[in-house]
């Protein structure tokens, strides 16, 4: 069996029909070619990377709030890591951590972003107040960087509504864990300290980011806000 075989058709990632009712809603070619894009993005390179078709058109309200609150996260997590690799201060182990990261939250981001389409909200402007300069300090705040974004995907694991939204999100959180783990290997912590993992709910997360200062340029505009909008991170 190749790996072609391995990856979902359209009917197993549209199980609920959400994909093909978003097309119903459109009329001869334009169904036609919305649907022949959808099936490709689903058979490319790209699904196999963890990344689900364009579900603007598809997905509820609140699915597009989730997906831009989990966006605004990778924003944050991308930033970081690319900073700090920018600034060349780390070594050993925790340099390659920092690379191999920095690519991984890129991809995030631009996953999310391709899910989202026009829904996506804007980047938010980010000061890391000196902590990607300094290696030790670089490793605390990734530790809690990481440990935040798998309790943010747990926490809203049941309030997505699309199956498609929830493989994508679903397809992230496990990363985000193996992030948490290997940097706490770094430190010399326990990778698997406890035998479930606890949850954060969005306010929970949302207040952590703000606690952390490096939101330095987001109006007060909710997770799911029309475009144009920064995503809240205020409370």
């Amino acid at each position: 069996m190749n790996q072609h075989d391995l990856r979902p058709t359209l009917d197993q990632l549209d199980s609920d029909g959400a994909i093909r009712e978003a097309a119903s809603r459109v009329n001869g070619h334009t169904r036609a070619a919305f649907l022949r894009r959808t099936g490709a993005f689903v058979g490319g390179s790209l699904f196999a990377a963890g990344v689900v078709p364009n579900l603007a058109l598809a997905a509820s309200t609140g699915d597009v709030a989730i997906l831009n609150y989990a966006l605004t996260l990778e924003y944050l997590e991308a930033a970081f890591y690319k900073e700090a690799v920018a600034k060349a201060a780390l070594s050993g182990e925790t340099k390659r951590f920092a690379q191999v990261v920095a690519d991984h939250e890129a991809a995030h981001v631009d996953a999310l972003k391709q899910t989202l389409g026009s829904k996506a909200v804007k980047k938010p402007a980010f000061d890391f107040k000196g902590t990607t300069g300094d290696q030790a300090t670089f490793e605390k705040t990734a530790m809690v960087l990481e440990d935040t974004g798998v309790k943010a995907y747990l926490g809203q694991a049941g309030n997505i509504k699309a199956e498609a939204v929830l493989k994508a999100a679903a397809s992230i959180l496990p990363v985000e864990a193996r992030h948490a783990a290997w940097i706490a290997n770094i430190m010399r912590g326990q990778p698997a300290p406890a035998a479930f993992e606890p949850a954060a709910t969005m306010d929970e997360v949302l207040q952590a980011v703000k606690d952390t200062g490096f939101l330095s340029g987001a109006a007060s505009a909710s997770p799911g806000s029309p475009v144009g909008a920064q995503p809240r991170m205020t409370g």
